[in-house]
């Protein structure tokens, strides 16, 4: 179960990588036009109007991406399948076709299938997919009917099995609908509180990709929260968006990323052994500035998240903290991507941005505040972070000069050769390979390469955390398996 919850986390990566696009024109958009929203200018008008383009449509972005992504050799036709299967089950549940189906009057069909279009029902399609793509795309049919064999069969086969999994939804989706509300009240109702717990939990689940699912109660139209959609002013039904309130399952992350984990990661160096300082410090370097300025966490958050699960702990506290104090005083800023320098100026101009530049206040404490308490926990309890653990001993030297093919190579050594790779494949900061045999690999000689770390899910399945060019790396990975 965790393997399939992994796959599906790294399938997300790849619709979730659009909404930069968006966050760039709508934030553009916004800086020329902050009053009118492109009322006063066609300019800002067509930037927005482009930007929600993307955000309006995320559900059947991630039907698409999800199926792509899921598929097992990564065609088209996986694509098409989710596409047909998102707007199969959006057609049939919608509110007046349910009410066709079932007998009632319009305006006595659940509120439910009024939200049917949302990002939970985006992933489904596209796991549906995926599944019938894979099960289906090798199909032979007999000769009079061998035009729709192989993939072409993908798509009929998707539209059949969404038919079942509508006939399923017509009841369950309601229930499903209303414990989700529930449970997204009853956290809204707690205001800050709801905030600072929801920052909590979402650091919790990053190891296990569930955070996703988290995050679309909140950011996305699932529940009706929709704060991001709100913010960026693309929200489709009629409630507004309210300022120093919408936004707030947002704002709390920019002291962390931009500053918070910038100072646990200078801690870290800080505290390595001399003889490894000038390999963490290029690591944290590297991690640090991604994390400041696009917002992307992983190569820092899994350089200690398993070597010090304490130290990850009180890093999920801190989070909490942050988006808690950053609602009580309600300093809005927002982003589309992730809380990072890029969204924060997009977005800090926005209508319901509201003391955005506050947040940066309490980032700077946030750094100190991370740096002394990460330094301090390392050395009280000699805590293995990088440049602290045991002396490492480089077996394998690389005979190529490019950056990536050496680090390909060595890795592929560390894991006991091509022959131990039964598959491989990346998300957005991690390689991840399924092993014949997980337990001959050499972490060390895998961290000597500059990697954050290596993650053992469960099976197979063993990841290492690159970096944000973790995409250079695959690609020389996989010429050398094959």
């Amino acid at each position: 179960m965790m393997k399939r919850l992994q796959k599906l986390g790294r399938s997300l990566m790849l619709p979730v990588a659009v909404l930069p696009a968006a966050g760039i024109l709508m934030g553009i958009g916004y800086w020329i036009d902050p009053m009118g929203w492109g009322a006063n200018s066609p300019i800002a008008a067509i930037l927005i109007k482009s930007g929600s383009a993307i955000i309006d449509n995320l559900a059947i972005i991630f039907a698409v991406g999800i199926a792509y992504g899921l598929s097992d050799d990564k065609d088209g036709a996986a694509s098409l399948s989710g596409l047909v299967a998102f707007l199969l089950v959006t057609t049939i549940l919608a509110p007046a076709s349910v009410a066709m189906i079932t007998k009632t009057p319009v305006e006595q069909v659940s509120p439910a299938f009024a939200k049917i279009n949302n990002a939970f029902i985006g992933i489904l399609s596209g796991v549906v997919a995926a599944v019938m793509y894979n099960k289906f795309s090798k199909t032979k049919l007999p000769a009079a009917l061998s035009f729709f064999s192989g993939k072409r069969c993908a798509p009929i086969m998707t539209s059949v099995a969404m038919l079942g999994v509508s006939a399923v939804l017509l009841f369950v989706w309601p229930v499903i609908f209303e414990g989700l509300v529930a449970f997204g009240t009853g956290i809204s109702k707690l205001g800050p509180l709801g905030a600072g717990l929801f920052g909590f939990f979402n650091r919790l689940l990053i190891p296990t990709g569930l955070h996703h699912a988290l995050n679309s109660v909140f950011w996305f139209d699932t529940i009706g929260i929709n704060d991001i959609g709100r913010f960026w002013g693309t929200a489709v039904d009629a409630a507004p968006g309210i300022k120093g309130v919408t936004g707030m399952y947002q704002a709390g992350f920019f002291p962390v990323m931009m500053f918070g984990l910038v100072g646990g990661g200078l801690a870290m160096y800080h505290t390595a052994k001399p003889e490894n300082k000038e390999t963490v410090g290029s690591l944290m370097l590297a991690a640090g500035f991604a994390a400041f300025f696009t917002g992307i966490t992983e190569p820092l958050e899994f350089s200690f998240m398993f070597a010090a699960p304490a130290l990850y702990f009180v890093h999920a506290v801190l989070t909490g903290i942050s988006l808690f104090i950053a609602a009580s005083f309600q300093w809005i800023a927002g982003f589309t991507f992730s809380a990072g320098f890029v969204d924060f100026i997009l977005s800090s101009r926005l209508p319901l941005a509201n003391k955005p530049f506050m947040l940066l206040v309490l980032g700077v404490i946030y750094f100190v505040v991370y740096y002394v308490i990460f330094r301090f926990m390392i050395v009280k309890f000699n805590l293995k972070t990088p440049g602290r653990e045991d002396h490492i001993d480089v077996t394998y030297e690389s005979t190529s000069s490019d950056k990536f093919v050496n680090q390909a190579e060595i890795i592929l050594q560390a894991i006991g050769g091509k022959e131990n790779v039964l598959s491989t494949d990346y998300c957005t900061t991690r390689l991840r390979l399924e092993l014949e045999d997980p337990s001959i690999v050499d972490e060390a000689l895998v961290k000597s390469t500059g990697a954050a770390g290596v993650v053992k899910p469960g099976g197979k399945s063993v990841q290492v955390i690159v970096g944000t060019e973790v995409q250079f790396v695959a690609d020389e990975f996989k010429k050398l398996v094959k």
